[in-house]
Formats: structure tokens, C-alpha cells, sequence
């Protein structure tokens, strides 16, 4: 679905994308390469090409809860929320997709703790 946005941004491994507690106002599909998110210098989760990032605090408009960096040389779409509404209303398989990502994610780091 985003393999071909003319908009996906480039950026190099060890790129910040964001911090715990930084205002989240995007969420991002990895188009290419891998990031990881980290919680006090710990790797949660590695987020390969088709995974997605940051789509809690679009979401709950709430502070970023984990800090991603990029893992290797990374292209990334980036998704706001006009976007983001438009692709739960107009693509439920996102909504879906989303949906089963957060949940998946939230069990894996139930099981961490």
C-alpha cells in the first residue's frame, strides 16, 4: 500500500525519530530498512519493511511512550492524522492491520515484563 508513496523520506541508520515523551503528531510505515524501539536503553522490538511506528500517540494524542531509531539506512512513509483517517475510512484493512499490530505489540511487552 505504501511501497510506491512519492513522499516516503530517507534517512540514515542511527536517525532519532523520536524520544519517550516527545509530542506525536505522525505515525510512520517502513517502506524500507528497520528500526528499533527502545524503552530505557532496552530493545523492545525490532520494526522490519511493512511494520509500522509511532501509531499510539497519533491516536491518544498523548507523549510518545518509547524512543525509535533507525536501525540500518531506513525509508519511511509518514502518516498524519487527516491520512490516517482517510485509511481507516476508506481502507478497513489498515484499520485492521493497525488494530492487530497494537495488539500483538502490547502482548509481546506484557510477556517482557
Amino acid at each position: 500500500m505504501f511501497a510506491s508513496d512519492l513522499d516516503a523520506q530517507h534517512y540514515p541508520a542511527g536517525h532519532r525519530f523520536f524520544t519517550t515523551g516527545d509530542q506525536g503528531e505522525v505515525m510512520y510505515v517502513v517502506t524500507e530498512g528497520e528500526v528499533e524501539i527502545t524503552l530505557r536503553g532496552k530493545v523492545l522490538e525490532t520494526v522490519h519493511t511493512g511494520g509500522i511506528f509511532g501509531e499510539m500517540a497519533l491516536i491518544d494524542h498523548k507523549e510518545r511512550s518509547a524512543d525509535v531509531t533507525a536501525k540500518t539506512d531506513v525509508q519511511v512513509s509518514s502518516i498524519d492524522q487527516k491520512r490516517f483517517l482517510y485509511l481507516v475510512r476508506n481502507h478497513p484493512f489498515f484499520a485492521l492491520e493497525v488494530m492487530k499490530i497494537m495488539t500483538d505489540r502490547l502482548r509481546k511487552f506484557d510477556d517482557l515484563l
